[in-house]
């Protein structure tokens, strides 16, 4: 299977310029597989100031790409759907690392892994590759939460 941006808007409630995902290129939401994919590009607002003369993708915008591909994952294998009220929330990232910097032309391949899935609970292997080098990987937990509900913080 694979979905455009078209089908990304439907199913992740992130918009410009914070939607880092540009296409899913294959999924298999019973087994718990997805590649998805992130052009690169020099017009990305945050090049400019990271850093001046030397673009390169924050580590930070590489796990986010990373953690919306996992939502995607997760959105598929439950059905659940980005207008439910309900918001697959970042948790924790554990075992990170970055293997190589990405620059503009880079195309990021996210290889995402459902590790467990516990009730409201998510957890994921996920890398971001640029060709066969490793960029970043990272184990990455997820919850489920209802985005109507007050969660008592300021």
């Amino acid at each position: 299977m694979n979905l455009d941006i078209r089908e990304i808007l439907k199913l992740l409630p992130h918009r410009y310029p914070f939607l880092l995902v540009d296409r899913v290129l294959s999924v298999d939401a019973e087994a718990g597989h997805l590649v998805a994919l992130k052009n690169v590009t020099y017009n990305e607002n945050f090049f400019p100031g990271h850093f001046p003369g030397l673009p390169t993708m924050p580590g930070v915008l590489q796990l986010e790409a990373m953690a919306q591909a996992c939502g995607l994952l997760a959105v598929m294998r439950s059905g659940l759907r980005c207008d439910s009220g309900y918001i697959l929330y970042f948790a924790g990232i554990d075992n990170c690392r970055f293997k190589r910097p990405v620059v503009p032309g880079d195309q990021l391949h996210f290889h995402i892994k459902l590790d467990k899935h516990k009730r409201d609970l998510w957890k994921f292997i996920a890398q971001a590759k640029v060709g066969d080098d490793l960029a970043c990987e990272a184990e990455m937990i997820c919850v489920l939460k209802n985005a109507g509900r007050d969660t008592g913080s300021d």
